[in-house]
């Protein structure tokens, strides 16, 4: 039985960053929304309280039932966590003279398994605009700040489970022991064995797999993606050549990639079967210009030509995809709904009258958690650590109508740019670059020959998780070589420019 960590989520924008410390100290742990039920059971072994942009002294503001949990398990409050905990034992909390936001300093007042080996004046990060000014009687202070009284606090009585609360965010970057101090309340006051690796991911996920699927078929669409790829090679591994890979060629492909992955995947032992659908695309793309319609058009063609396949499979009752968990966590809108700022990248969910069962084996991983489980599987390093790569392709690259010509340009300066990104040993410090090919045209000089030719745009981004970004700053000797490269040897390319905007408030991709 798997131990669990429950991390109630009641709108914190860092609530998926306690989430990653958490696995990082090899616990599993899930987030829910504060309002959804759940049942304590054995393998739970304590529960965190996520902050909020609410104040706890708002008249919605969310509730949770903390002195009901802290009977079973022991609870770790985080600013609104730990505000709310407070009121809910009588505590006062009030609005701050100021809003504290930003570095402060820790001083620990007395010693306590949830501070052990933590730093006295170590360095927190805050952000709230109330303040715990007046505990319950039954808690007592650990440590403080320069402004605030009660910087973290438990509960002195000892006929519950243990009970904590933090005003600090500990999961930024900016608290320097924070991932310290929550591995201490996982391991010193949880007490749990930090068992949850990669290597017993894998173990446990095949025979849940073997249970799942029985002696049934699995059909996937695999991309070459890392997600794809590991969720393929696991269920692989449970149930063999009874998994049954597609993988298509849309035409929009960077240059090589079909034949590379096809081999990759043979080399690994998966059954795939590649489709050369490279013209149909390329036909129904034609005078397309509209982003989305470009995206709508891919997805819809990529389901029929993946139809078409899986009826030629009729004894397959599953169908695989490679979603993560980011993708299904149960996100708290304390604003109203997100406005959509484009249709997903990714290909969305194929037609329900397939009547398939979905199996998932990766739905409760992060990204970085993906990427170690794949090489756990041993799957090359080269195919794990590759960069993301947007379900359209190079249809979201090539800005305004798509050609079969425009393509092959992009992807050979798409391939220079990361066969150099490589070459320079760059490309492992990059989340995500690419090549963009503008609808724009310029005057050039090539030898004694004027020239009229296509632009192509560079970008390279630093993130974590993609959801910001910062363009990467490129050595100007790399770049020279990379604009040399692609103009000297890509004809119908003279012009090279690099794209220096930040994810907000551009985009990663340009469409």
């Amino acid at each position: 039985m798997t131990e669990k960590i429950l991390i109630l989520d009641f709108g914190s924008q860092y609530t998926q960053l306690i989430a990653r410390a958490v696995r990082e100290a090899n616990v599993y742990c899930e987030i829910i929304p504060y309002l959804k039920p759940f049942t304590i059971d054995a393998s739970l072994k304590g529960i965190i309280l996520s902050g909020s942009p609410f104040s706890v002294n708002d008249t919605n503001a969310p509730l949770a039932e903390v002195p009901e949990f802290v009977k079973d398990v022991p609870v770790l409050g985080i600013c609104y966590g730990a505000q709310l905990t407070a009121k809910l034992y009588g505590g006062q909390v009030g609005k701050s003279n100021k809003r504290e936001y930003g570095r402060a300093k820790l001083h620990i007042r007395q010693p306590d398994a949830l501070l052990q080996n933590v730093t006295d004046n170590s360095q927190v990060w805050m952000s709230h605009s109330d303040s715990i000014s007046e505990l319950p009687v039954t808690f007592e202070v650990l440590a403080t700040t320069e402004s605030i009284p009660v910087a973290a606090f438990k509960q002195k009585t000892h006929d519950t489970r243990p009970l904590y609360g933090l005003q600090f965010h500990p999961e930024v970057y900016h608290s320097s022991e924070g991932k310290k101090i929550l591995k201490n309340f996982l391991v010193n006051v949880c007490h749990c064995s930090q068992n949850w690796t990669p290597a017993s991911f894998v173990q446990e996920t095949i025979e849940q797999l073997k249970l799942q699927i029985g002696d049934a078929h699995v059909i996937m669409a695999l991309s070459g993606g890392v997600d794809s790829s590991v969720a393929a090679t696991l269920i692989s591994r449970a149930i063999g050549d009874r998994l049954h890979g597609i993988f298509v060629d849309n035409g929009v492909l960077r240059k090589d990639e079909f034949e590379q992955v096809l081999n990759t995947y043979k080399n690994i032992g998966l059954n795939v079967t590649g489709i050369d659908a490279k013209q149909l695309f390329y036909d129904e793309l034609k005078g397309k210009t509209d982003p989305e319609a470009k995206r709508k058009t891919i997805g819809r063609l990529f389901i029929e030509v993946f139809q078409q396949e899986a009826a030629k499979i009729p004894e397959a009752q599953f169908l695989g995809q490679g979603t993560i968990y980011p993708d299904v966590i149960e996100s708290v809108s304390v604003h109203g709904p997100s406005v959509t700022i484009k249709s997903h990248h990714n290909v969305g969910g194929l037609p329900e009258k397939m009547h398939l069962q979905l199996v998932e084996p990766l739905r409760f991983l992060f990204k970085d958690e993906v990427r170690k489980v794949g090489l756990e599987l041993g799957i090359p390093a080269a195919m794990i650590q590759r960069h993301p790569f947007p379900g359209p392709g190079l249809a979201i690259r090539i800005l305004g109508d798509i050609t079969e010509e425009k393509v092959a340009l992009l992807q050979q300066a798409d391939d220079i740019y990361i066969k150099a990104l490589k070459e320079y040993s760059l490309y492992d410090t990059i989340w995500q670059a690419g090549a963009i090919l503008l609808p724009v045209k310029s005057v050039g000089v090539m030898g004694d020959e004027r020239t009229y030719e296509y632009t192509v745009a560079l970008r390279a981004v630093t993130s974590v998780d993609g959801m910001t970004a910062d363009w990467a700053h490129l050595p100007y000797e790399f770049l020279a070589h990379v604009s040399n490269e692609i103009i000297n040897n890509v004809r119908g390319i003279n012009r090279v420019v690099y794209d220096i905007s930040s994810k907000p408030p551009a985009t990663i991709e340009w469409e």
